[in-house]
């Protein structure tokens, strides 16, 4: 079994989108030809505006299929109160996916989504209890010689170098979680910077642990920390025995994303 996984993140179609770094970043994911891409959320920067809205669908329809995607904290409208607190997902559902819980299969591997945004805060994130039952649900149908992957969009823990905190709510039980329900990695993002860890970096007592593989912003100007102006995304190569993850950065000399660090996990506890 090898199967590749394209992990973009926080494309923030809005005023800090870089339409040149998105049409590069079209190019290379068709040339890369993954399995699966995987894009974990923050599509708009405002999701109060239709334009931004009809521009990320035109950027999703020019990317390679299939796709699991996931909304994020800015596919929530922040101006319009109403929409907000009592449809604050429609637009995302309307011009992106109604499945805010996609499940993507192959023989070997389970992709499993999963919303952590809401209309309560601005910027945190959470699992709802219906979805922590549905993770469960999902998971559980799948044995261990099935790769599971889960994806949303807030971080299980804030990277070095970003002063302020990204972590979602709860991210201890989340991350127990993952690790009863035996998932062997987890795409995020929203931070804006990336990052690779496991799980049991801050849980000490987890059975396994979780590998965490974060995405910066892939096509915005809003990168953080180390990441500052840069943009981002991750190619994960699943095999029987291991998992890979390269780390690829956009290089303005070379205008295109280039590899910058590779990461080797053994699989199998």
């Amino acid at each position: 079994m090898r199967y590749r996984i394209l992990h973009i993140s926080d494309v923030h179609v809005g005023p800090p989108f870089r339409p040149k770094v998105a049409q590069q970043l079209i190019a290379q994911a068709h040339e890369m030809k993954p399995d699966l891409l995987v894009i974990s959320g923050d599509f708009v920067q405002r999701a109060d505006f239709a334009d931004q809205w009809r521009a990320a669908k035109e950027l999703r329809a020019a990317l390679p299929s299939p796709q699991l995607v996931v909304p994020g904290n800015h596919d929530v409208p922040l101006y319009n109160a109403h929409l907000r607190l009592l449809d604050p997902l429609g637009r995302y559902r309307r011009h992106i996916s109604r499945d805010l819980n996609p499940v993507f299969e192959l023989p070997g591997l389970a992709v499993v989504g999963a919303c952590t945004a809401h209309g309560l805060t601005i910027d945190d994130g959470r699992l709802s209890s219906g979805q922590i039952t549905h993770l469960r649900a999902i998971l559980g149908r799948y044995g261990p010689e099935t790769c599971k992957v889960v994806v949303w969009h807030h971080p299980v823990l804030t990277p070095l170098g970003i002063r302020r905190n990204r972590t979602m709510d709860k991210a201890n039980a989340a991350m127990t979680l993952l690790d009863e329900c035996g998932a062997e990695l987890l795409l995020c993002g929203h931070a804006h910077v990336s990052y690779v860890g496991n799980t049991r970096d801050v849980v000490h007592d987890l059975r396994n642990g979780t590998i965490i593989c974060q995405s910066g912003t892939t096509t915005s100007s809003r990168g953080h920390g180390r990441e500052h102006g840069q943009n981002s995304c991750n190619m994960i190569e699943i095999e029987d025995r291991a998992i890979r993850i390269s780390q690829f950065l956009y290089a303005d000399a070379a205008d295109r994303f280039v590899p910058v660090a590779e990461y080797t996990f053994p699989r199998g506890g």
